[in-house]
Order: structure tokens, then C-alpha cells, then sequence
């Protein structure tokens, strides 16, 4: 079913083995960086107390405040080195593809999944990362039915793991009328971006392939061709389906990308399971639990219901800036391996 890569043709093992050294010299180079910024910050801090401390403390306040800016340089260079430590799993360095799905709320539902794709999107921004939608099917009043997306970059997985899980939403819906306040729920799958023959192997004959009519909105650009591919693999009973792109084979290979990281994930998930009989322990984070609010009313804030880690700057939340909760889950979740 699923298996190691054995028997490779020599030029692939080598093609496999430089990719993987180029990326273990470039996170080296990156760190050995780091180390020597830390450094200089240092020197620099030490040189400011030492010149404060010689001469009369009321005229150098200046001096005393660009040493407090260091420092806080110095702050935010040891935790990136400390998240950086945490990062543990197999394929925590891996880019990550990420599956929304609107649950209960309706229309409001639909919005809120779609609130929460510009919200990582507009993350994966921020850390120079790319988004490529593999997979989108838009509601015909608003929000979306689903989406399903890849997020190209360094530990994009090691970071965006801590999303799965379903996510609620308090606020006065923009939909009602009587301006009333709803509660809506969007579920998100996080899974490795892996490589067939690399992490994966998959028997073709363990696959059925089905083709079907895209749906979409309507209009000129509705799809009149049987492009849309569903994809089952028959022994795990896994199903994707890519219905995004215009031709057959486009909407296959985004449907096969997806199925290579389910099945590495449900490797991973039946691993931990095994582990976690052996430990005897009763607790994990449950996929399908809630693990986050946000409330736009009656009050603002954002509360992670595993880490305890909150904020009431909701609007910066929505803007990307996920930071604190992603850090969070990364020191909840070596706590627990510990």
C-alpha cells in the first residue's frame, strides 16, 4: 500500500541526494547567519552599557534607548532560534496544502471559510511565501464551498500544522437583516506537500479514476467538457477531486499532488496512533475538535482553545498576522512529545 522508495534508477537517487543537500547548506548558511547578527548585537549592546555607565545618566538617554532596541532585536532573533529547535517532524521543513470546508452557519460559513483563506494567504505573504489554488469551488451567493491550496516555502508545514482543526466565528452577520449575531464553523485540513517515489509509492492499480462535469457559477466560462477528475484510492478508501483548472489532465495531477500528502499524513497519523497506545496516553489534539474563536461581538478577541494564547487585535488576526498562535502551538505541542 504504502511504501519506501526502493530500486530508484541511479539518477534519481542522485537527483534526490543534491536537492536535499542544497536545502541542508541553505538552512546551515541561514543559521550560521543568524548566530553572527546575534553577535553583533550583543557587542553593540555591551558597548552601549559600558558608555551609559561612564558618564551622567540623565544626558544619555538616547544611548540607554538604542541599547533597549537592541536588546528587543536580541529578543526576537532567540525565539526565531527557539521555534526553529521545535521544528521535529518528518516533514516540518515541507511546503503545506491546506483544505478548507465551510461547516454549520450557512451563508455566514461560506464567508467565514473565505475569511480564512485571505487570512493565510495574506500570512504566506508576509513570510515571502507563495499560494497556488490547486482546487476552488465558489458559493453561488458568497463566500466559498471549498478550497483547497498549496503554500510554497521554507517550514510551511512546520507552521501551519497548528491550523487544523475547526475554527468558529462570533459576529453580527452581514446577512441578517435583523442584525443579529451568529456563530459559524469552518473546518481546515493542513497535510505535507510530499513526492511520489520520495515519500510516497502508489500502485496505479490501487486507483479508480472518475471524470465528470466541472460545476461553477455559470455563464461564459462554464465548463461544457468532462474535466473535473475524482480520484480513489481503493485500499485506504481516501478520495480527492480537482475540478479548478480547464483541462483533464491539469485538474489529475492537482488531484494526485493531494492524494500523495493525504497518504503520507495518514502514515504520520496511524504512526503517532501506534506511539500513543504504546505510552498508554488518553489526551491528543483531536482532528475535528475546536481549536480556535474569533469574536467580533460583542467583544474582539482571538483565543486558541489548546495553548490558551489569545488577542483582542482581531483585525491584525485577519490580516495574517497569526504569529503568536502559530509560536504557541509549536512550544504546546513539544510539551506534549516531551
Amino acid at each position: 500500500m504504502l511504501e519506501e522508495t526502493a530500486g530508484k534508477p541511479e539518477f534519481w537517487n542522485k537527483s534526490e541526494d543534491a536537492s536535499k543537500i542544497m536545502q541542508e547548506i541553505s538552512l546551515l548558511k541561514e543559521r550560521v547567519e543568524s548566530y553572527d547578527r546575534l553577535a553583533e548585537f550583543l557587542e553593540e549592546w555591551e558597548v552601549l552599557l559600558q558608555l551609559y555607565e561612564e558618564y551622567d545618566h540623565e544626558d544619555n538617554h538616547e544611548l540607554l534607548k538604542e541599547a533597549e532596541d537592541i536588546n528587543s532585536q536580541i529578543d526576537k532573533l532567540l525565539e526565531k532560534e527557539e521555534l526553529r529547535l521545535l521544528f521535529k517532524g518528518r516533514y516540518d521543513e515541507n511546503n503545506a496544502i491546506l483544505a478548507i470546508h465551510p461547516g454549520a452557519g450557512g451563508l455566514d460559513a461560506q464567508d467565514w471559510a473565505e475569511m480564512l483563506l485571505r487570512m493565510y494567504t495574506r500570512w504566506a505573504e508576509k513570510k515571502g511565501y507563495t499560494v497556488e489554488v490547486l482546487d476552488l469551488l465558489p458559493a453561488d451567493e458568497a463566500g466559498i464551498k471549498s478550497v483547497t491550496f498549496l503554500v510554497q516555502g521554507e517550514k510551511a508545514y512546520g507552521y501551519l500544522q497548528a491550523e487544523r482543526g475547526v475554527h468558529r466565528l462570533v459576529r453580527i452577520s452581514p446577512f441578517d437583516t435583523g442584525g443579529r449575531r451568529h456563530t459559524s464553523f469552518a473546518s481546515i485540513d493542513v497535510l505535507p506537500e510530499v513526492k511520489e517515489g520520495v515519500d510516497v509509492e502508489i500502485n496505479p492499480d490501487d486507483l479508480r479514476i472518475d471524470t465528470y462535469r466541472a460545476s461553477g457559477a455559470g455563464g461564459q466560462h462554464i465548463n461544457t467538457t468532462d474535466s473535473a477528475v475524482r480520484i480513489t484510492h481503493i485500499p485506504t478508501g481516501l478520495v480527492v477531486q480537482c475540478q479548478n483548472e480547464r483541462s483533464q489532465h491539469s485538474n489529475k495531477e492537482s488531484a494526485m499532488h493531494i492524494l500523495l500528502a493525504k497518504l503520507a499524513d495518514l502514515t504520520q497519523r496511524r504512526q503517532k496512533e501506534e506511539l500513543h497506545a504504546l505510552r498508554g496516553e488518553q489526551k491528543e489534539i483531536a482532528w475535528g475538535s475546536q481549536i480556535r474563536s474569533y469574536v467580533f461581538h460583542p467583544y474582539s478577541l482571538v483565543k486558541d482553545h489548546r495553548t490558551g494564547a489569545d488577542t483582542g487585535n482581531i483585525q491584525a488576526v485577519m490580516d495574517g498576522e497569526i504569529e503568536l498562535f502559530l509560536g504557541a502551538f509549536l512550544r504546546y505541542s513539544s510539551q506534549l512529545a516531551d
